[in-house]
């Protein structure tokens, strides 16, 4: 009674017992496997430490070094932070979003398929269907086949001889066997494994951080998708073959609870009982082989961010190349006058300093030998007396005859 769920089953009540035994281990081993793993100083918290220190100084190192790292890969990384946190350390959102959807969906999806169906089982109670046919099977066996009257085998046109002596009480026990190992062995599978891969989730929760781990994540999200959608197959399965062993085994125990023979029957009873567990396990396998092609699409964002991040920079190349192009397509003309033009500039610029100067100096000079502008004339010398003699032109020629 490991955990605290017992199990002592009762005669009539072998497949309701069994059941909800798994599904107490279930929900113990999800549920206290999670809270061991998810405790401070458990060797996966401590490694869920370990990996976000360093995914964040991998994302430093690449700031550090000069990469530029956009809106979206930072939003990515943030957003793949958060998810590590929050189902690898929180309970209340690991039970409602994983531990939850993988104990209940199946149920609740079966249901949803099998009602307008008509199975049995489909409303609830299928373990005590189950059970009810377990008991026909029993039953039918402690009466056996009976012998044939002469008119059954006239019927029949001849019963067929058996393979070997007391075949058809093997063949009701093997039919037995491998209808409660079919139905119940591939559910007890599966709610074994899923038990299983709850406990583990803070582990591979942790493994998202990184792509080179982000596969063990992914498998870890597959088998809980594959025992999800398979327990929900099994369960239409049960449904489909308890609609036809339940009143074909009624039928068979009126008929020899009145004394009549029902030779033949082990044989398809087994033979039934054979195909439906083939058919169970196929089912599984189909919906495994389904959800191992989960993918999940962080690889698509990491992707998309990278190559938005490859086109920006071959955008830039491009550019430089072009522009690089374009200078080397000038022809040596243009190049030879744009040097022209630049000299005669700085030529004219110089000839400007030199005026100005010039322009300066003289100035000074004016204002060093005569009154400023705007000084004022003392009364009575506006009009100075000469102090030198008037000559003409005229007069200055007679002086020089």
């Amino acid at each position: 009674m490991a955990l605290g769920c017992a199990f002592s089953p009762a005669p009539d009540r072998f497949a309701s017992d069994l059941l909800s035994y798994l599904d107490c281990e279930v929900v113990t081993l999800g549920s206290r496997g999670f809270a061991a793993l998810a405790a401070p100083g458990s060797s996966v918290s401590l490694l869920l430490a370990a990996l976000l220190t360093i995914f964040v100084a991998l994302f430093g190192y690449r700031l550090l070094f000069g990469e530029t790292i956009g809106v979206r890969a930072g939003v990515l990384a943030a957003v793949k932070v958060g998810v590590v946190l929050a189902f690898a350390t929180s309970w209340p959102a690991y039970r409602t979003v994983v531990l939850d959807v993988v104990l209940r969906a199946p149920a609740e999806l079966a249901g949803e398929i099998g009602r307008p169906a008509g199975l049995p089982g489909a409303d609830g109670g299928l373990a005590a269907r189950i059970d009810g046919v377990d008991r026909d099977l029993r039953l039918l066996a402690i009466y056996g086949t009976g012998v044939p009257t002469r008119q059954q085998v006239e019927q029949a046109d001849g019963v067929a001889p058996p393979l070997f002596a007391d075949f058809d009480v093997f063949a009701l026990g093997m039919a037995r066997l491998v209808f409660l190992v079919g139905g119940l062995g591939s559910f007890a599978l599966l709610r074994v494994g899923a038990g299983l891969l709850l406990a583990l989730g803070p582990l591979f929760v942790a493994f998202l951080l990184f792509d080179a781990t982000r596969g063990l994540a992914e498998g870890w999200l597959r088998g809980l998708t594959a025992a999800t959608i398979g327990s929900a197959a099994i369960v239409v399965a049960l449904g489909i073959e308890l609609g036809l062993l339940e009143p074909w085994l009624t039928d068979l125990a009126l008929r020899r609870a009145g004394g009549i023979a029902i030779p033949g029957a082990p044989t398809a009873m087994l033979a039934t009982a054979m195909i439906f567990a083939l058919a169970t396990v196929g089912a599984v396998a189909l919906v495994a082989r389904i959800a191992f092609g989960l993918r999940l699409p962080v690889e698509w964002v990491s992707h998309m961010v990278s190559t938005s991040g490859r086109e920006a920079y071959a955008t830039r190349v491009v550019a430089r190349a072009n522009d690089i192009a374009i200078g080397a397509l000038r022809p040596r003309a243009m190049t030879i006058t744009d040097s022209i033009g630049a000299v005669q500039r700085r030529d004219e610029l110089a000839g400007r300093a030199i005026t100005r100067a010039a322009a300066i100096s003289g100035a000074a000079a004016r204002s060093a030998g005569e009154p400023q502008a705007g000084a004022t004339t003392a009364i009575g010398q506006s009009v100075r007396r000469r102090t030198t003699q008037r000559t003409s032109r005229g007069g200055s020629l007679r002086d020089a005859r």
